[in-house]
C-alpha cells in the first residue's frame, strides 16, 4: 500500500547487505501505475502512482522486505499522509512437491497521517494497520488469508464504538504462463470488514503481463468490485463523489534489478 520510502530501502538495503550469503537474493523494484488499487479500491483517487520497493530472501526461506506507493486517500480528508509504507517479513517453505507455504506479517505505514484529526476524532482512526497473513501454493494457484490486529485502515463503528480488528481478507490468485513471455494472473478477494456492514465486499481482477526482458515488464489489468457506492468515495473534503471501486483498466510498467 512509499517517502521517506526511499529512505527506508536504503536503510534495508543497509542492513541486509553486509549479511548476506552466497545464495541470498536482494532485488529492487520500480514502478509506474495508472491506479493505485488496492484490493480493488483505488488509493490514488483514480490517478496514477509512483511505486517501488526493495526484497530479501534467504536461502532457507526467510523473507523481508519494503514497498511504497504515493497515494491520496489520505489527503483527501484534509489530512497529511501523502505516501504509504508498508514493511513485511516471513518464512515460505514447501510442504511437498508444487504444494508450498508462507506465513508473515505486513505493516501499512502512512506516513505523517493524522487521519485520527478528521471529524474530532469521529470519522477515523489512525490509518496505520497491521495483518498477519498466511498461504497455501499448489502448482500456478495460491489461496491467501490476511487477519487484521488492528483497526482496519482507519475504519471504526463510532455509532457502536466497536473496533475493526479482526478483519479478515481472503483471496484467490493464479499466475499462469501463456507464450512469449506473457502472463495471465486471475485475482478474486472478499474484504469483511468488522463491525461495518456497508464496508465489506468483493473484488476481482484479470491481469496480463509481459516480460520485456532486462527486468522490465508491462502489465494491463481489469480490475472491478461490488464494494457500496457511496462508502468508498473520496468524501466531501475532496470536493469528489467518484466511486473507487469501479470497474477500469490499469496499466503498470515495471522494472527489477
Amino acid at each position: 500500500m512509499k517517502k521517506s520510502t526511499l529512505a527506508s530501502l536504503a536503510l534495508l538495503a543497509t542492513i541486509a547487505t553486509p549479511a548476506m550469503a552466497a545464495d541470498d537474493s536482494l532485488s529492487f523494484n520500480l514502478s509506474v501505475v495508472s491506479d493505485y488499487r488496492y484490493r480493488g479500491i483505488s488509493q490514488t483517487r483514480l490517478k496514477p502512482a509512483l511505486q517501488g520497493g526493495v526484497d530479501y530472501v534467504s536461502p532457507v526461506g526467510i523473507y523481508a522486505g519494503a514497498w511504497g506507493s504515493t497515494i491520496s486517500w489520505i489527503k483527501d480528508n484534509d489530512v497529511k499522509g501523502p505516501v504509504e509504507v508498508d514493511i513485511y517479513g516471513g518464512y515460505r517453505g514447501e510442504i511437498q512437491r508444487d504444494l508450498g507455504y508462507d506465513v508473515g506479517l505486513i505493516q501499512y505505514a502512512y506516513v505523517g497521517n493524522k487521519l485520527a484529526d478528521t471529524g474530532g476524532g469521529g470519522v477515523y482512526k489512525n490509518a496505520n494497520t497491521t495483518e498477519l497473513y498466511g498461504a497455501l501454493t499448489y502448482g500456478p494457484v495460491t489461496a491467501k488469508l490476511s487477519y487484521a490486529l488492528t483497526d482496519l485502515f482507519g475504519n471504526y463503528n463510532f455509532a457502536s464504538g466497536q473496533s475493526t480488528k479482526g478483519s479478515l481478507y481472503a483471496e484467490l490468485n493464479g499466475s499462469f504462463d501463456i507464450t512469449s513471455g506473457f502472463t495471465l494472473a486471475p485475482h478474486v478477494g472478499y474484504q469483511k470488514v468488522a463491525h461495518i456492514g456497508n464496508a465489506s465486499y468483493t473484488d476481482y481482477s484479470v491481469t496480463v503481463s509481459k516480460d520485456l526482458g532486462s527486468g522490465l515488464s508491462v502489465g494491463l489489468a481489469l480490475v472491478g468490485t461490488d464494494a457500496d457506492k457511496s462508502f468508498y468515495v473520496p468524501g466531501a473534503a475532496a470536493n469528489s463523489s467518484k466511486f473507487l471501486g469501479k470497474t477500469a483498466l490499469v496499466l503498470s510498467v515495471k522494472a527489477t534489478f
